[in-house]
């Protein structure tokens, strides 16, 4: 599997500690920014890291910011894309067996590196369960990102 993350400012910390663990999991990680803890703002770093999920089949993304919320409303703003933010291990799994979400938005200021990379490995050996009502619920949300 193939991972981009990215973070604000707010998550940079974080992410620099998750790097470490990410790559001892064998798993292809792409740093997409940012990369020193100077201000940036989280909608271009959720820009950068879903246009890549969107352009790599298979992927899945990972956004890490103060609390979450600002990096999953950018994400979700972006065709294509279903983010979560998960601060517990059943959001970081269930989001994507029921909802197909392909970037998991994490905040640093609320989970610390060690839950952040269980949540982290709930999201990845999660599958989207390919049931009815769920394919069904998911097309309507692609077809929430046609209307005005």
């Amino acid at each position: 599997m193939h991972i981009i993350i990215g973070s604000d400012h707010a998550g940079f910390r974080l992410k620099q500690e998750l790097l470490p663990e990410l790559n001892k999991s064998g798993i292809e990680i792409e740093d997409v920014g940012s990369f020193d803890p100077d201000p940036v703002d989280f909608p271009d770093i959720a820009w950068a890291v879903c246009q890549k999920v969107r352009s790599t089949p298979g992927s899945r993304g990972l956004l890490v910011c103060g609390t979450g919320v600002g990096a999953v409303i950018a994400a979700n703003k972006i065709k294509g894309i279903r983010a979560a933010v998960c601060h517990d291990a059943h959001s970081a799994h269930q989001s994507v067996e029921h909802d197909d979400v392909n970037v998991m938005c994490l905040g640093a200021q609320i989970v610390g590196p060690w839950l952040a990379i269980d949540l982290i490995n709930a999201f990845l050996a999660a599958e989207f369960v390919t049931d009815p009502d769920f394919v069904r619920r998911v097309d309507k949300l692609a077809a929430l990102e046609q209307t005005e």
